[in-house]
């Protein structure tokens, strides 16, 4: 029986990766992480996607120390969202630590699944700055892993080379365009569906959605060339 455990924040690209994960696993569990981020309702998003969509368990784990130790305007309510970059060239939305403590914990709960894969929606093609959702973070966290368990685990990331116009077609081969379109959470002022419309993330998801609709045969093409 093949299972997989998809870090899940009920936000496009991790439903989007769940949608893909259904169609390939025999069992498909999500793991969201409360570390008492800005938008508390991304919690209720998640258990509620994950519901619908028909995954065989949802885990919410309570990982709010991180809260303490990381501050970004993702923790802290008094510090504004902005599109510009810090001194150190990263957004004020990067959490330092976040995926390397989410992706330890999912390998941890995959292990006493028995599940062999791990996924996560990060992407280095069209992100938003964070050196946390880079190819060679992920592998050497992989690598980490397996040697840290002494087990076999994979950490699969299938959005890592789409551009946001490509994840939108890849939920559209499922037939789920409209669904992520109206019911994730991607927005960091925790704003449904098409979101604030004014923060970095609302505006990468849109341009992505708009480049798809206007060009959707090319992006399909495009993304059918980089799955095979």
């Amino acid at each position: 029986m093949k299972k997989a455990v998809v870090v899940f924040s009920g936000g496009q690209d991790s439903t989007t990766c769940l949608i893909q994960a259904l169609s390939e696993f025999d069992e498909v569990h999500c793991i969201t992480f409360d570390y008492g981020q800005r938008h508390k309702q991304e919690i209720e998003v998640a258990a509620d996607v994950a519901k619908a969509l028909g995954a065989t368990s949802h885990k919410v784990m309570d990982v709010s120390l991180l809260n303490e130790l990381a501050i970004s305007s993702l923790t802290r309510d008094n510090i504004p969202v902005s599109h510009e970059l810090q001194e150190n060239g990263l957004p004020n939305s990067f959490v330092p630590g976040r995926n390397i403590l989410f992706l330890t914990l999912s390998g941890i709960y995959a292990y006493q699944l028995g599940a062999e894969t791990v996924i996560t929606g990060v992407c280095e093609t069209d992100f938003s700055g964070y050196p946390d959702c880079r190819n060679d973070f992920v592998q050497a966290m992989n690598k980490a892993l397996v040697l840290g368990m002494d087990r076999e685990l994979e950490l699969r990331t299938p959005l890592m080379w789409l551009n946001k116009a490509e994840t939108w077609a890849l939920a559209d081969t499922f037939g789920k365009l409209e669904y992520v379109r109206h019911n994730t959470l991607t927005c960091y002022n925790g704003v449904i569906g098409s979101g604030c419309g004014d923060c970095p993330a609302c505006d990468l998801r849109q341009k992505g959605l708009e480049s798809y609709i206007n060009d959707k045969d090319n992006v399909m093409a495009s993304l059918d060339s980089k799955r095979h």
